[in-house]
């Protein structure tokens, strides 16, 4: 393991012991081998998002770019059920929405704001979406995350509100103005709408997005039971630098992956 890496896995979960091996995100020899690693992963993502209830009909959306073409991106077909979705389902658009691999639509809202998000943050490699329930209860409040937990701290000036909800998405420059908000951050709560975060593969993006989601549900929980106590300012970033970096997303989304992959083996196909 590079001192690099080492210096990251050891500042996301703690030293590591002589002798002792992690798994890290892979690295590939061929861009078709990554191609289809990255499609398998995004159709894990959609499973995981059906399995913790992200799906309300046919809204929601994760997106991966290609790794040979950046401007182009793999997303879920328009109307398909999140359980089902196999990496073979996926379908292929450019940034102005014309597909080019697979024969179902696409959501157009999925390609307005994804489109847009990455065209204004070149490093980001997947970006995650959906109406979860906690998700837009917690963004019709218009306030950002507090860091009243650990796992909120992730999130710690590293989100922001995008305020200007003007009903679905479906002009390219609402799509901008999200794509704006979001700034350099992981994330982005639009205000009636819910969650949108960032991440430099699926699984980080994945991640966030369902962190993020149980973070809002814990403030939602303590707001109404009273007030919750802030930890403080130094606190707060320290811990985001332990569990919210790049890495650590990518780690803390593993057991994840590792059960979802051995329950649905399909998504494979």
């Amino acid at each position: 393991m590079s001192t690099d890496l080492t210096s990251a896995v050891a500042a996301a979960v703690g030293p590591v012991p002589g002798g002792v091996t992690l798994p890290l995100p892979p690295t590939f020899d061929s861009v078709g081998a990554e191609r289809q690693y990255r499609k398998e992963q995004l159709a894990a993502g959609f499973r995981l998002f059906g399995r913790f209830g992200f799906s309300e009909g046919v809204a929601g959306h994760i997106t991966v770019r290609d790794p040979e073409n950046p401007d182009w991106f793999w997303v879920n077909p328009f109307g398909m059920s999140f359980n089902q979705i196999k990496a073979s389902d996926l379908i292929l658009v450019d940034h102005e929405g014309t597909l080019l691999h697979g024969n179902r639509m696409v959501n157009k809202a999925a390609f307005v704001i994804h489109s847009q998000v990455h065209a204004a943050r070149p490093d980001v490699v997947a970006a995650a979406h959906s109406h979860s329930l906690y998700g837009k209860a917690f963004s019709s409040l218009g306030i950002p995350l507090d860091p009243i937990t650990q796992d909120a701290c992730a999130f710690f000036e590293d989100h922001s509100v995008y305020s200007d909800y003007r009903g679905v998405v479906n002009e390219s420059e609402e799509g901008r103005r999200i794509g704006a908000a979001l700034g350099a951050y992981k994330a982005v709560i639009l205000q009636n709408h819910g969650l949108l975060t960032v991440g430099h593969s699926v699984a980080e993006a994945v991640w966030w997005f369902i962190t993020m989601e149980r973070s809002c549900q814990a403030q939602l929980l303590a707001m109404a039971a009273g007030t919750p106590k802030l930890i403080d300012r130094d606190t707060a970033l320290l811990t985001r630098e332990q569990i919210g970096t790049h890495l650590a997303g990518w780690f803390q989304a593993r057991p994840l992956w590792d059960q979802v992959t051995v329950s649905d083996p399909d998504l494979f196909d």
